[in-house]
C-alpha cells in the first residue's frame, strides 16, 4: 500500500466504496475495512516515524483531521462487526430491542463523555486557536485531568485529542447505523427531520429496487455533503422521507448488479421521462 498524506481521506472513502460493492453482508464489509484500517494506521505510523512532519501547519492538520479519519472508522466498523456478530435474531421484537439498547448505550456513552467537555465545545465550534496546544506532539497537560488511557498511548504518534476526536467521528457513524437498523418512521427527529409531519401526502409509489438503485447512484456519484454522507445515512434519509423501509441494501445492490440487460432499469427510464417532458415544454 502505497502511502500519501494528501490521500489518505479519498482513498478510504474509495476503498468503503469498492467493499461496499463487493460484499452483500455488512459483517463482511466491516470485517474487511476493520483490516484495511488497521493496516493504514500501522503504515501510517511507520511513515511518520520515518518522514516527520515538513512543518507546524501539517503536523497540526495530521492530528485534527487526518489520523482521527483512520482510527474513528476503524473503532466504527470494529464496533458494527461486534454489534452484527452479537445480534440474536435477524427481525422482529427482539431485534428491535436488542438495537435500541445499542442506541441507548451510545447516547449514554456521548451525555457522561463527550458532549459536556470544553473540548468538544472547541471541535464543534470549529475553533482553531487553540490547536497549537491539542494537535502538536509532546504538548500533552496532565494538570488538565486527563482520562487514564492516556498513558498508554504512544507520545510519538499520538496528542491525546487525536483520540478524542476520533471517538466522536466514530460516535457520529454509529450513531446513524443504528437508526438504520431501528424503525426509521420512530427516528425522524433524531435524523433532524423536524417537520416530517407536513409530509404525510409525501411517498414513494415505485418500486423499493427502484429506489434502492436512485439512493446508491446518489451515492456513488458524491453529489450529497460533496461525498461525505455515507449510503445508510442516504438510505434512513429516504426510508423517512418516503416512508418506506428498505430491508437491506447490501443484497438488493448485488442482484442488481447481476441483472440480465441495462443493470440501472429505473436509472434508464428516469432519464426518458425526463427527455420526453422537456420535449414537451418545447
Amino acid at each position: 500500500m502505497k502511502l500519501s498524506l494528501n490521500n489518505i481521506i479519498s482513498e478510504i472513502h474509495r476503498k468503503e466504496a469498492d467493499i461496499s460493492s463487493r460484499t452483500s453482508r455488512l459483517i463482511d464489509e466491516a470485517y474487511q475495512m476493520t483490516c484495511y484500517l488497521q493496516e493504514l494506521l500501522s503504515l501510517t505510523k511507520e511513515y511518520i516515524s520515518k518522514e516527520g512532519f515538513k512543518d507546524e501547519a501539517e503536523e497540526t492538520g495530521f492530528f485534527r483531521n487526518i489520523k482521527p479519519q483512520i482510527l474513528g472508522k476503524l473503532i466504527y466498523y470494529n464496533k458494527v462487526f461486534r454489534i452484527e456478530t452479537s445480534c440474536p435474531v435477524h427481525n422482529g421484537k427482539m431485534y428491535r430491542t436488542y438495537f435500541s439498547n445499542q442506541l441507548h448505550e451510545l447516547k449514554q456513552e456521548y451525555i457522561e463523555h463527550i458532549c459536556n467537555s470544553e473540548f468538544y465545545r472547541y471541535y464543534r465550534s470549529g475553533r482553531t486557536d487553540r490547536d497549537d496546544t491539542y494537535f502538536r506532539l509532546g504538548r500533552i497537560n496532565y494538570h488538565d485531568g486527563l482520562n487514564s488511557f492516556v498513558f498508554e498511548i504512544d507520545p510519538k504518534f499520538s496528542t491525546y485529542y487525536d483520540y478524542k476526536i476520533a471517538h466522536i467521528i466514530a460516535n457520529e457513524l454509529l450513531y446513524t447505523y443504528l437508526l438504520t437498523k431501528i424503525s426509521p418512521e420512530e427516528n425522524s427527529t433524531n435524523l433532524g427531520l423536524h417537520n416530517i409531519e407536513n409530509t404525510k401526502d409525501v411517498f414513494w409509489t415505485d418500486s423499493k429496487n427502484a429506489l434502492i438503485e436512485l439512493i446508491y447512484a446518489l451515492y456513488a456519484a458524491g453529489v450529497i455533503s460533496h461525498g461525505k454522507v455515507g449510503i445508510r445515512k442516504i438510505s434512513l434519509i429516504a426510508q423517512v422521507l418516503f416512508r418506506i423501509p428498505l430491508n437491506d441494501l447490501h443484497h438488493a445492490f448485488h442482484r442488481m448488479k447481476d441483472r440480465a440487460g441495462s443493470r440501472t432499469t429505473f436509472l434508464d427510464q428516469l432519464k426518458l421521462s425526463l427527455e420526453e417532458y422537456m420535449d414537451k415544454t418545447l
